[in-house]
C-alpha cells in the first residue's frame, strides 16, 4: 500500500479505530511527562484533558497512557522517565521545555517525542513535534515560488532562535538576498532598519530630486514638485519581501520600522513565522497585508470549541498538538503490528492529524502547513 492510499485510509485521529481483532493484545504503553504542579501545572492539565479526549477517540482499551510529574525541570524529568522504564515503557510524550530533556540521553532505548519545535542541541532519543523553523520555511518557499519572490531578506533577532533559523535556511534552500540580524531594543532597531533599507539616501534623494526640479522651467513643475513634497523618500529598495523571524510586539516593532522607513507591505511583502492566529495582528491594519505559515485554522477552532464544550477550559497550542500525538503514535504502533520501536520514526511515513500533515523520515517530523494572509481584518487562507 503507497503512502498516499494509507493517507486516505488512516486520514486523521478520527478513523483510527481499527479492527480489535488484531495480531496483539497487550497494552500499549505510552508514558506521558509534563508539568503536573508549580507554576506550569495547567499547562499539563490541559495536556491530559486533551489526550483523554484522543484517547476516548480511538476507542482501543489497549492503550495505556500513564503520566508523571516532571516538575518542569530536568531532574524531575529523568528520575520519572527511568521510573516508566522500569516499567516497561520504551516510547514517552513529552517533555513540554526544551530544557527538561537535557539529560534524557541517560535512556537510550526510550524514544521521546517532546512538544519543542527546537531541532538543535537535542539528545538523540527526542524528537521534536513541534512546527518547526524548516516546516515553516518550506511552506514561505512555496508561497515565495508561487509570487516569484527571490530577493527575501531573513530579519533574525540576536536571539538563542537565530540558530533555528540558520538551519533551515540552509535545509530548505529556500532563495533568498541576505541574512540581517537586529536587536530588539527600540532605539537599536530603527537605526538598524533604516541603514538596512538606505532610508537616509532615498530621503537624501527625494530632498535633490525637488532641488533639481525647482531650478527648472517645465510645463506642471509646480504640479510635480507638490507631489514630491507628498512622499518620504525617492529611489528603488534593492529586495522584494522580508522573512521577519519574530512574535507578537517584537514583530509590530520590526514591521513598524519597515513602514516609517518608506517601506510597506504595499511595496513589498511582509512574511513572518507562525503566529498561531494572533488576532492583535487584526488591528495592524497599516501593516497588511502580512503573510504568514501555520496550520490548519479550521480544525483548529473546532478543537478549541469541542475541548471549551468538554472541560469549560481554553485550549491551547500545546493541548491541539497533544491530541495529535496520540493519534500519531497509534498510527506508526499499528503500522509496525503493534510493536513499539526505534524504527516507527525512522521510516518515511505520513500522517493526517488536525494540525496538518506529519511528515516522518529519519527521527524526525516536519509538517505540511497551510499559508495565510492577514487583511481586512481577516485572516485568509491562500493555500
Amino acid at each position: 500500500m503507497n503512502t498516499l492510499n494509507k493517507l486516505l485510509i488512516y486520514s486523521t485521529i478520527t478513523i483510527c479505530i481499527f479492527s480489535q481483532n488484531l495480531h496483539a493484545t497487550e497494552k500499549i504503553k505510552i508514558g506521558l511527562i509534563i508539568p503536573l504542579s508549580g507554576d506550569n501545572f495547567l499547562i499539563g492539565e490541559k495536556i491530559i484533558k486533551s489526550i483523554r479526549m484522543a484517547v476516548n477517540k480511538i476507542n482501543d482499551e489497549r492503550i495505556e497512557i500513564i503520566p508523571r510529574d516532571t516538575k518542569s525541570n530536568p531532574i524531575d524529568t529523568l528520575r520519572v522517565s527511568k521510573e516508566l522504564h522500569r516499567k516497561g515503557v520504551r516510547i514517552i510524550i513529552g517533555p513540554v521545555f526544551n530544557e527538561s530533556t537535557k539529560y534524557l540521553d541517560d535512556l537510550k532505548d526510550i524514544t521521546f517525542i517532546s512538544f519543542t519545535n527546537k531541532l538543535i542541541g537535542n539528545p538523540k532519543n527526542v524528537i521534536s513535534a513541534g512546527v518547526n523553523a524548516i516546516s515553516q520555511l518550506q511552506t514561505i518557499k512555496k508561497f515565495n515560488e508561487k509570487n516569484n519572490l527571490s530577493k527575501s531578506i531573513f530579519l533574525i533577532p540576536r536571539s538563542q532562535f537565530k540558530k533555528e533559523i540558520e538551519l533551515a535556511i540552509n535545509k530548505t534552500n529556500i532563495k533568498h538576498k541576505e541574512v540581517f540580524y537586529y536587536d530588539r531594543e527600540p532605539t537599536k532597531l530603527t537605526k538598524q532598519i533604516e541603514d538596512l533599507t538606505k532610508y537616509q539616501t532615498r530621503k537624501n534623494n527625494l530632498r535633490d530630486e525637488i532641488k533639481r526640479l525647482e531650478g527648472l522651467s517645465f510645463k506642471d513643475k509646480e504640479i510635480k514638485i507638490e507631489s514630491l513634497k507628498k512622499r518620504d523618500t525617492l529611489g528603488k529598495i534593492n529586495f522584494d519581501s522580508v522573512v521577519i523571524a519574530d512574535f507578537d510586539e517584537n514583530l509590530k516593532s520590526v514591521a513598524t520600522s519597515l513602514l516609517y522607513t518608506d517601506v510597506s507591505s504595499k511595496r513589498i511583502s511582509y512574511i513572518t513565522l507562525n503566529q498561531w492566529f494572533d488576532e492583535s495582528l487584526l488591528k495592524e491594519n497599516s501593516l497588511h497585508p502580512i503573510y504568514f505559515p501555520s496550520i490548519n485554522k479550521s480544525n483548529y477552532e473546532l478543537f478549541m470549541n469541542d475541548f471549551k464544550n468538554a472541560y469549560g477550559l481554553d485550549g491551547d497550542q500545546l493541548s491541539f498538538l497533544s491530541y495529535d500525538l496520540v493519534g500519531l503514535l497509534y498510527f506508526l504502533i499499528y503500522e509496525n503490528n503493534f510493536k513499539i520501536s526505534k524504527k516507527i520514526f525512522y521510516k518515511k511515513n505520513k500522517f493526517k492529524g488536525k494540525i496538518g500533515i506529519f511528515e516522518i523520515s529519519k527521527n524526525t517530523i516536519t509538517h505540511q502547513l497551510n499559508f495565510y494572509s492577514i487583511e481586512d481584518n481577516k485572516f485568509k487562507k491562500i493555500f
